[in-house]
């Protein structure tokens, strides 16, 4: 009898064993510093990650939830699986760099459930140098309806070793993703409250890891959440309800949920993760496709001379910025608003759109023909700024009509959204866009996923608090602005307001809606030029604000596109150093948070040969005045030392170039 027994016994567990223990599939990155591991047992699918040898995502569920059938975990099995190298190349017209090439090693995972409905989903795994990243494949099944509803994806990300997490809180789905970020350790974050991504972890041993998504197509906007002392994901509902996160037509993907892994955090952002995960360029002429700097007059109040006649939404007052841009080699200037009115017509309230809001047609006594044909002229596009609930609605004619007048793009705001409906209605902006040769920058929206390199026609996102909030709070400090280098930015390109020349001090700052303060020294506000990747870098304060003023030689000169990124020195939360190339030019930009730093390095990132190097500096502790910078040029080579002596809130920037003699 007892014999009996425990041949029972024994077969049970090997049976048991084989049936929920499934075979470990594993993926290396191609230098194999990173490991991706996924396994089953009663549960469902879990996965853990590591980097050179020491675990980093311990045990971690994948929870993928349908109206239809529930979480998807009946006694799945793993089924044979072909590993596959992946090496591309390709161009970027938008981006920290021009050219990428990328490696990666990637599995596609089947799996099938062998009670109930015997669904099947395939969980493809990439794994580059830099990051590891993961999705969902449905195919098309007899099991399923061609639609399906997805009620969740609750992901673990069940991080070992205690890090210290860089995170945005969220009250909920309906945001701008503008908020401060909190520097906490993962065993104090907040329960159960929404977190937006990227977010970066700090491990004690030195690493890093930054979380976020790519390639967010047709689904819904990812957050995370700290559930049970583990981190999940989350995804926003579609309006109305709460129950149903994406209405997926099979087959339908998930997006790639990226782990960025490093012990650099300034490789996060040199990293192309996630234009690597993304679609090639769907725009067949890129040639109309020009980056560039803006004005936008909003941000300074529509300051203009009092010589102007009847300044207002008017010929005059737009031309006064186009002769500005002409003059000092800016590319765009935005049509916006004057006297809180918005350039076209709306009978709404506070910018929000009425009854017959109408992109398509300017105010009375504003001729858009005459504004685009006068600045075109001068070498200057036009482009405006439009609500998104005023537009969508028109989206087509009001495109149609922009392409007539000669406008070049337009600011899409107050989304506020990243359910899968806002998704989808902001690609469909992108395409049509695109067919009417509009470049678009998306304003009071969720952050990049790197789409652009599918649609470079957008060529930046906000998603982030910026310098627009200068007009009514003393919320963006240089502290802030060091925590978005670490977090939002590594999303890519990066929206602000850019340009203020009124710096001051924390003690100095006051409110103005007109003519703004900004907090922080002038090299700090040069050096964001550099610091953000972004396509379309405003320049919003006043024309005389910037006339013989320092400083603005160099927003003249810095590009808005770049060929290649180095990040020379990081600190998250303190400080960080970026060399950015153009052509054969480099441009170096560094910020620190409140305190002061001194940062010694090497120029050993530039091929050798001689340089004559221009640099901004902060003026000395002992001057007042944040306005005042210290101009110097002086020749460097490879070996040359650079020391960047940042004052408390300050910045430094530089301009490379061969000496003309180099040989």
């Amino acid at each position: 009898m007892f014999r009996h027994f425990c041949v029972i016994f024994v077969w049970c567990l090997f049976f048991c064993t084989n049936t929920f223990a499934g075979k470990i599939v594993t993926v290396n990155s191609p230098d194999a510093k990173i490991r991706f591991s996924l396994s089953t047992d009663k549960e469902g699918l879990y996965y853990r990650v590591n980097y050179k040898g020491v675990l980093m995502v311990d045990n971690s569920r994948l929870k993928l939830s349908f109206k239809e059938g529930g979480i998807f975990k009946n006694s799945l099995i793993i089924s044979a699986v072909k590993p596959e190298k992946i090496t591309e190349d390709y161009g970027l017209l938008i981006g920290k760099t021009s050219k990428v090439h990328s490696e990666s090693n990637l599995i596609s995972v089947p799996v099938a459930e062998q009670t109930g409905l015997k669904r099947k989903m395939n969980i493809e795994v990439r794994v580059f140098n830099d990051g590891v990243a993961f999705r969902y494949v449905i195919p098309d099944q007899k099991q399923w309806a061609d639609m399906v509803n997805i009620t969740d994806e609750a992901d673990l990300f069940n991080l070992s070793q205690n890090p210290i997490a860089t995170v945005m809180y969220r009250e909920n789905y309906t945001t701008s993703h503008e908020g401060l970020y909190t520097k906490i350790s993962l065993k104090e974050l907040k329960a159960d409250t929404l977190m937006d991504v990227p977010a970066l972890f700090e491990f004690p041993n030195g690493n890093y890891m930054a979380i976020t998504e790519a390639n967010l197509h047709d689904y819904a906007g990812m957050y995370l959440i700290k559930h049970n002392g583990v981190l999940e994901s989350r995804l926003s509902p579609l309006p109305h309800q709460t129950e149903i996160k994406v209405k997926a037509t099979l087959p339908h993907n998930s997006p790639w949920r990226v782990m960025m892994i490093s012990d650099r955090p300034g490789a996060f952002l040199e990293s192309n993760i996630l234009t690597n995960l993304n679609e090639p360029c769907k725009i067949k002429d890129v040639s109309w496709i020009k980056p560039g700097k803006t004005t936008f007059p909003w941000w300074n109040g529509d300051v203009v001379p009092d010589t102007i006649n009847a300044p207002g939404n008017n010929y005059v007052t737009n031309m006064y910025y186009v002769d500005f841009c002409a003059k000092y080699g800016l590319e765009y200037h935005s049509v916006v608003e004057y006297g809180l009115h918005e350039w076209y017509v709306n009978d709404g309230a506070g910018f929000q759109p009425g009854p017959h809001a109408d992109p398509s047609k300017a105010v009375p006594g504003l001729d858009m023909q005459q504004i685009c044909d006068s600045a075109a002229k001068k070498g200057v596009g036009i482009r405006v700024w439009v609500h998104f609930y005023a537009l969508y609605p028109k989206l087509e004619e009001t495109f149609a009509q922009y392409e007539k007048w000669g406008i070049k793009g337009l600011m899409c705001d107050f989304m506020d959204r990243d359910d899968q409906e806002m998704v989808n209605m902001q690609e469909e902006i992108l395409q049509k866009a695109a067919q009417h040769h509009l470049h678009i920058q998306f304003h009071g929206a969720y952050k990049p996923t790197g789409e652009s390199r599918t649609w470079p026609n957008e060529f930046t996102r906000e998603g982030t608090l910026n310098y627009e909030n200068d007009k009514w709070s003393d919320w963006v400090t240089p502290d802030a602005d060091v925590n978005v280098a670490f977090t939002r930015l590594l999303a890519g390109s990066t929206d602000y307001h850019l340009g203020g020349f009124r710096a001051a001090s924390p003690q100095q700052f006051k409110i103005h809606y007109t003519r703004p303060f900004v907090i922080g020294t002038r090299c700090h506000m040069l050096a964001m030029y550099v610091v953000l990747e972004n396509a379309l870098g405003m320049v919003c304060d006043d024309p005389e604000a910037y006339i013989n003023q320092p400083g603005f030689d160099f927003i003249q000169k810095v590009p808005a596109t770049w060929d290649e990124t180095h990040v020379i020195d990081a600190k998250p939360g303190e400080y960080l150093v970026i060399a950015r190339r153009k052509g054969n030019e480099w441009y170096i930009g560094g910020i620190t948070n409140h305190a002061s730093h001194t940062i010694s390095k090497f120029f050993d990132f530039l091929p050798k040969g001689n340089y004559t190097a221009e640099i901004w500096s902060d003026p000395p502790a002992s001057d007042p005045d944040l306005n005042h910078l210290v101009k110097v040029v002086k020749n460097i080579k490879q070996n040359t030392a650079m020391q960047m002596v940042l004052a408390e809130g300050g910045g430094q920037v530089m301009h490379i170039y061969s000496d003309p003699e180099n040989k």
